[in-house]
């Protein structure tokens, strides 16, 4: 009965949030995905959506304008997706005031509040004149983050992190991370190799 009900809410929201699902999917149209000013202004509107309906209503809008949200995440008070073609697997997490550019966030994944992924490293470059370009899409890259991770409160991480790490507060990724790792700091160093808890039946 709970799943049922989950579902229903999940429709209902969907359809209060559709008039701005559709003006993101008219700028993606119109614009062969090159613009996202609209989407942009979409997604400040239902990040301070507060409360238990502000979360639904954010999860309803990604799941109809993302490349892929599940229906089983939380997105929390505050958080921006900045692009369009970032996905979101079964049961992540992600806390308040997080800033997430083009990644993909792997299932049960633990997203602290006020982090930062970024869409890669070189999202600006420098012109013929010493000036920094402005944002270009074609500059993008998609950070893969695997299922199982853990980042801690306010870490920024603009690399690839492995199944089952960690990322403690405030550390700051720009390497890849392999997997079953915690690493902590600005620039992040291995702190220890995690293993998973054994049964008791072991």
């Amino acid at each position: 009965m709970r799943v049922v009900i989950k579902n229903l809410l999940n429709l209902l929201c969907q359809l209060v949030v559709l008039p701005l699902a559709v003006l993101s999917f008219v700028e993606k149209t119109l614009t062969s995905g090159k613009s996202e000013v609209a989407f942009g202004m979409c997604t400040h509107i239902v990040a301070i959506l507060p409360g238990i309906p502000g979360m639904f209503l954010r999860r309803a809008f990604y799941t109809l304008s993302l490349e892929k949200c599940s229906n089983h995440c939380h997105i929390g008070f505050g958080t921006i997706i900045s692009h369009r073609c970032t996905v979101l697997d079964n049961h992540v997490y992600i806390g308040s005031y997080a800033s997430i550019g083009n990644c993909h966030i792997g299932e049960n994944s633990l997203i602290g509040s006020k982090s930062s992924i970024l869409s890669g490293e070189a999202l600006h470059e420098l012109d013929e004149e010493g000036q920094w370009t402005p944002y270009s899409s074609n500059l993008l890259v998609r950070v893969n983050i695997a299922k199982n991770v853990w980042i801690g409160e306010g870490a920024i991480v603009s690399a690839d992190v492995g199944e089952s790490s960690m990322i403690g507060s405030g550390a700051v990724v720009t390497s890849q991370l392999k997997s079953l790792v915690m690493v902590a700091g600005n620039p992040a160093r291995f702190v220890k190799k995690l293993e998973p808890r054994k049964s008791e039946a072991d």
